[in-house]
């Protein structure tokens, strides 16, 4: 499973009903809330192995799958 399929699985795992692999502006656009947004961080520190600190809980690191797999890659040392 690549890093992308990993991330997928865990943002699955906490909202199943939205589409993660094509969406843009998750957070810009209401399909993500402040709720998710602690459980998706929950599901990367724990998916990764990584600690996302709250200086970068920003949209922009949660707007697309894509966003998200950078800031964890970014923390992942890759």
């Amino acid at each position: 499973m690549d890093d992308m399929e990993k991330l997928l699985a865990a943002l699955a795992e906490v909202r199943d009903d939205v589409d993660f692999e094509h969406g843009e502006g998750l957070v810009d656009e209401g399909e993500i809330d402040s709720l998710d947004l602690t459980q998706i961080i929950a599901a990367l520190d724990e998916a990764f192995g990584i600690h996302i600190p709250g200086g970068d809980i920003e949209p922009e690191n949660f707007n697309s799958a894509a966003a998200m797999l950078a800031m964890v890659r970014r923390y992942r040392g890759k």
